[in-house]
């Protein structure tokens, strides 16, 4: 491969790596928007466009063991470690955000409609949870 086209190449990748990065797709950290402290990693994958999330690792050692104690449906009693807690999230075909599905908070059991904004080329995603007109943001900073 001579000079120009390795330089063509590398392009190539960075610009598709870079794309790669500004979805929902990947490992997040959770920041608490209250207290500001780090409080998962959450990891959100792709399934044939359908983006689902579930909590890989707690951060904090002393809640290792806590169940969803205030869930509603089948995750009642479940350990959150390892919970699904994004569901049926579609990229949104007008906006630059995905929407369509639903995010639970196993602290109080309640599940919120859904929009995923990444920010930063990626290296951040904007999480709004809804209840009719009501909303709170959280952003979540890419791990990987």
């Amino acid at each position: 491969m001579d000079k120009r086209s390795w330089i063509g190449f590398a392009l190539a990748v960075a610009a598709s790596t870079a794309m790669a990065q500004a979805t929902p797709q990947g490992l997040w950290r959770t920041i608490d928007d209250d207290s500001g402290k780090e409080k998962s990693l959450v990891r959100i994958v792709d399934n044939g466009g359908v983006f689902g999330g579930r909590i890989e690792k707690l951060l904090d050692a002393t809640k290792q063991d806590v169940k969803c104690d205030k869930c509603s449906d089948a995750r009642k009693g479940q350990p959150v470690l390892g919970m699904t807690i994004l569901e049926n999230v579609r990229k949104n075909a007008d906006e630059p955000y995905w929407d369509g599905g639903t995010i639970l908070d196993p602290n109080n059991g309640k599940s919120y409609r859904v929009r995923l904004t990444p920010k930063d080329g990626g290296k951040t995603l904007e999480v709004r949870g809804f209840i009719g007109p009501f909303y709170r943001n959280q952003t979540w900073q890419r791990v990987e």
